[in-house]
């Protein structure tokens, strides 16, 4: 009677083991589905800069604009030390790859190089920026180069 005992027991410890392993394996299982569903949710969203990368961005993109009618030897020194400003500075790499093709833009445009934007262009390249700073309460506005 005794063997019977011990083996009542060790199947109800089995028993448990099995209920704290399936629990274990479920809550791992949700874990994964919840982290996979936020990925899936949050692929599509753009980096949201922060509100001094914002403005550091709308000040570029206003000196750039003044930047492209002016001399080329001012507008390649601009290009230059804004670019060294933007990577020291701006967190949002992002938002800083969009201000610094705007950047290009307008040296380009200031050099009077046929590789100028076109107003479509710009206002493609501003929606895209726009949505890095969605969050921070600045609205980037990008003036068309060359005008």
């Amino acid at each position: 009677m005794a063997e019977a005992t011990a083996t009542s027991t060790t199947g109800r410890d089995r028993k448990r083991d099995r209920l704290i392993l399936g629990a274990v394996a479920a809550t791992a299982v949700a874990a994964l589905a919840a982290g996979g569903a936020y990925w899936w949710q949050d692929r599509d969203e753009l980096s949201q800069a922060s509100v001094q990368d914002c403005e550091l961005a709308q000040r570029i993109v206003t000196e750039a604009a003044r930047i492209a009618t002016g001399p080329v030897p001012e507008a390649e020194t601009w290009w230059k030390e804004t670019g060294a400003e933007r990577r020291a500075t701006m967190e949002d790499g992002y938002l800083g790859a969009k201000i610094s093709r705007y950047e290009g833009w307008a040296l380009e445009t200031a050099r009077k190089s046929p590789e100028t934007p076109s107003a479509k262009d710009v206002r493609d390249l501003q929606e895209e920026a726009r949505g890095h700073c969605a969050d921070s309460g600045v609205t980037l506005s990008m003036p068309p180069l060359g005008s």
